[in-house]
């Protein structure tokens, strides 16, 4: 486990050389920051003292071996825009982005789970059926569209009136398949808690669990999907297999076979899938959260391009790769608590 986790942390360190190198390389086509710091009718001249001042005119290497000092101590530089620390800026909106990935994460675990494992049990089933009809639809749409029609469907309402209002059960109808909308589909509400720091929860109450909702549902859009045909389609393969037929020939009851010798198997590959999609999750939150106007660091990340913010650019993409690298290796670490065969080192037991 020792050598394992040495072994990760070496290859933390050169992805995130890489990922830092690769920022610094496209930060010349990122615009000009100081065309976003000043007006129009401040003169080149000390336009060019503020590119001085900062290092701009500085040769790449000079500059990355600049932030690499500073990155050691976890100092990234400061905000062009907000004029502070970045990492306080990303600490600040990472709570919101923290909470709706992880809103979305246990959509995904609730439903994919019990549908693709009765997707697999009865695959025959008319509701089995349905469910990838719409597992396939689902992977088709965008996550904004769906986002969109959400918007549309909860939020604003929709008066839908396909049969005629004059008899009783055609109103009946109308008014069933009518939404009123009501729910919010902006920002993160006012009655958050404060947790920590700059931690402010939605988790802490309905009134501002609500509007998570959309977000998170949207989100997920992306996802379920996936999911729900990998569980059936691994589940599948797993009936199949001699242990499970053996298991059948000694009586033991199919609920047990089902949930415990067939699930265990099954969750194998998809937690491989799952640690690399939940961490692609993060940048996905970029077009959710534009479209809710969530707080979180995808529209901060869109807003320091916008700024050709570099130094938050720079920072957005090492905390992400650092996700990634986190989640990849509590992958890894699970694989040893579901399957207790695999050998994290490599070497044969």
């Amino acid at each position: 486990m020792i050598a394992f986790l040495i072994k990760r942390l070496f290859h933390a360190f050169l992805v995130m050389f890489v990922i830092s190198v690769i920022s610094f390389a496209i930060q010349d086509n990122l615009g000009d920051p100081i065309q976003q710091m000043v007006g129009q009718s401040v003169p080149e001249s000390e336009r060019e003292a503020l590119r001085e001042e900062l290092g701009l005119n500085d040769p790449f290497l000079v500059q990355y071996v600049r932030f690499a000092k500073n990155a050691m101590h976890f100092d990234f530089g400061y905000s062009y825009f907000y004029n502070q620390p970045t990492t306080e800026v990303i600490l600040r909106h990472l709570p919101a982005t923290l909470e709706l990935v992880a809103a979305t994460t246990l959509l995904i675990v609730l439903l994919s789970v019990p549908i693709g494992v009765y997707s697999a049990i009865r695959p025959r089933a008319l509701l089995a059926r349905f469910f990838m009809g719409v597992s396939t639809v689902g992977i088709s749409i965008p996550v904004f569209l769906t986002a969109i029609v959400l918007i549309q469907i909860f939020a604003i309402g929709v008066t839908f009136t396909p049969f005629p209002s004059e008899t009783g059960w055609g109103s009946w109808l109308n008014d069933l398949i009518s939404t009123d909308g009501g729910m919010p589909a902006y920002g993160r509400g006012h009655e958050l808690t404060h947790v920590f720091g700059t931690w402010y929860t939605n988790f802490a109450g309905w009134d501002s669990l609500i509007y998570l909702v959309l977000p998170a549902v949207s989100l997920a859009s992306i996802m379920l999907p996936l999911f729900i045909r990998l569980i059936r389609a691994e589940m599948l393969e797993v009936l199949q297999s001699e242990y499970v037929k053996f298991a059948k020939a000694k009586g033991i009851g199919m609920r047990r076979i089902y949930f415990l010798h067939a699930l265990k198997n099954t969750m194998l590959p998809v937690i491989t899938v799952g640690g690399v999609q939940i961490g692609t999750l993060v940048a996905y939150t970029i077009l959710t959260e534009t479209v809710f106007q969530w707080p979180g660091m995808g529209l901060m990340f869109l807003d320091a391009i916008e700024r050709s913010d570099i130094p938050l650019i720079v920072t957005y993409l090492m905390v992400v790769g650092l996700i990634f690298v986190i989640t990849n290796t509590l992958v890894d670490l699970i694989y040893g608590l579901v399957n207790p065969t695999v050998k994290l080192t490599g070497k044969p037991a």
